[in-house]
């Protein structure tokens, strides 16, 4: 990797307007070269405001986390050497990305996951049905890959060239999963560091909601399951 190596960071936005002026303010800009902001089919000024804060804005009208990351990678021009996809609600702090970035940079890892669970939440941040939904996640990926992961958290780091040998499929609520699976089973050197979260701005899209709760958690036991056979 370069001495100093190129970052681009992906942000999926789904009708985000109120919290991605937030989100892009924090971002460290001496750090950060790139920022691509996926308007995955807003009905609000999301990418009217992105791009007055200076994201770089792309549309994906398919709706789903997965499609909007997969989007974004698409933008990227092969020059990058580190992504980073975080979240456009303001529930993470774009400052922490120092700690994410830390390990790739000095070749300790190869992918590194933010853990809420392992930092500090602001209270009511994590809904119990997340926390549930990530301990059962991460139980069963240690019990059919041998590692040992507390969160499928969304603020995250890998290498460019690590992420697209991992050939990213999922479209929706499958992404942190598959990734997680994934770079386990192609023995990828991994790391959580802590990361603060508090409430998000807006309702969630996915546990803010009890169908989008139970969409989540099926297609994310769908995922593992999927991935034990291949």
């Amino acid at each position: 990797m370069r001495c100093n190596p190129k970052i681009s960071v992906i942000i999926p936005a789904l009708n985000e307007e109120e919290s991605i002026s937030l989100v892009l303010n924090d971002i460290p800009r001496g750090l950060v070269e790139e920022i691509i902001v996926v308007d995955n089919g807003s009905r609000d000024n999301t990418a009217t405001v992105a791009e007055n804060f200076g994201g770089r804005v792309v549309s994906e009208p398919l709706k789903g986390y997965g499609s909007a990351c997969l989007r974004g990678i698409s933008m990227l021009d092969g020059d990058t050497d580190i992504v980073v996809f975080l979240d456009a609600d303001y529930s993470d702090y774009p400052q922490d990305i120092h700690s994410l970035l830390e390990p790739l940079i000095e070749d300790k890892a190869e992918l590194v996951i933010g853990s809420r669970l392992l930092g500090t939440r602001a209270k009511g941040a994590l809904l119990p049905q997340a926390i549930l939904g990530n301990k059962i996640a991460t139980f069963l990926i240690q019990i059919f890959w041998g590692f040992k992961y507390t969160d499928l958290g969304p603020f995250r780091a890998i290498k460019y060239e690590d992420l697209i040998g991992l050939n990213m499929r999922d479209k929706n609520f499958g992404w942190t999963v598959e990734m997680q699976i994934k770079a386990v089973k192609k023995g990828l050197r991994i790391m959580e560091v802590p990361v603060r979260y508090r409430k998000r701005i807006g309702n969630s899209k996915i546990t803010g909601t009890f169908s989008g709760t139970i969409l989540a958690g099926f297609k994310i036991i769908y995922t593992i399951l999927k991935y034990i056979v291949l």
